[in-house]
């Protein structure tokens, strides 16, 4: 994918006020075939309405409580946590072709995941109770799963997780990558890094790397970023004395997350006898 290095991260831009939209791409924007992303906060009592056109569209609840009523379906109350250190996400699918309006009940932020797609599926509320905790790696790269359209779901393309990664632990590790239609050992897919960091000043180190050294960029993310993963390996380490989440949004050649490890750095896994006692970060 024909992605420039210096174009892989994106800042979010500042609010003057509580509503607007913090950070948003098209595939147009960035150079993908599938994926679209935004973040849109909203002010209690605020209104707003959309279409999902030709994608399926993954709604989390970043925090905040919502109304929603579409053309497939209407949810109140919707969300629980405050922000997303403070519990496991609440999310709506909503399919191609599909009308909505989302009214904030309170002071709030959405994620809007969105993935071009061919087939319909029904419209579905994911709460917290539905979402897998997953305890990945060992040793300082342990990190938690959550997640929320799994390849399994009854989607086209679009999957989405989230992933806390506690103070000085690593993640995404050991290096892997999914940019190679070759399944099931691995398939070719977009995937998008969305940052939150637990502590003002806060940040992450993630580094974007081919086997070639056809790419290989370095890049210090804060809180409220975006960083476009268009291929090669790319592990990521929170700083110490910040938690770390990320949303990952991905969609591709198959509906599958099979990818393949650096094999310079595949070995640490055997390394690996004991989980952080840290993790869960949220339950």
């Amino acid at each position: 994918m024909s992605v420039p290095a210096h174009d892989l991260l994106i800042r979010s831009r500042p609010l003057k006020g509580k509503t607007g939209e913090r950070v948003s791409i098209t595939p147009e924007s960035v150079g993908f075939e599938y994926l679209s992303f935004s973040v849109r906060a909203l002010a209690a009592g605020e209104a707003i309405s959309g279409q999902t056109g030709s994608d399926e569209v993954g709604i989390v609840i970043l925090g905040g409580r919502f109304m929603v009523h579409s053309s497939a379906g209407s949810w109140s109350h919707v969300g629980v946590r405050a922000h997303v250190f403070d519990g496991l996400p609440t999310a709506l699918y909503l399919p191609i072709g599909t009308s909505y309006t989302i009214t904030a009940e309170t002071d709030g932020e959405l994620a809007f995941c969105r993935a071009r797609a061919e087939r319909a599926f029904p419209a579905r509320l994911i709460l917290p109770e539905d979402v897998r905790i997953e305890i990945r790696g060992g040793g300082n790269a342990t990190r938690q799963i959550n997640h929320i359209l799994t390849p399994d779901f009854p989607a086209d393309r679009l999957m989405i997780v989230e992933v806390y990664t506690p103070s000085g632990n690593w993640s995404s590790y050991p290096p892997h990558k999914h940019d190679v239609h070759n399944p099931p050992e691995e398939v070719d897919l977009e995937e998008i890094y969305y940052y939150k960091v637990d502590r003002p000043k806060g940040y992450a180190i993630q580094r974007i790397y081919t086997a070639d050294g056809g790419r290989d960029v370095t890049l210090t993310v804060q809180d409220g970023d975006l960083v476009l993963i268009p291929e090669g390996y790319h592990p990521v380490v929170a700083a110490h004395g910040y938690n770390v989440y990320y949303l990952n949004a991905l969609a591709g050649s198959a509906r599958s997350m099979a990818a393949s490890d650096d094999p310079a750095h595949a070995w640490v896994r055997a390394t690996w006898v004991e989980k952080d006692p840290r993790v869960p970060l949220v339950r």
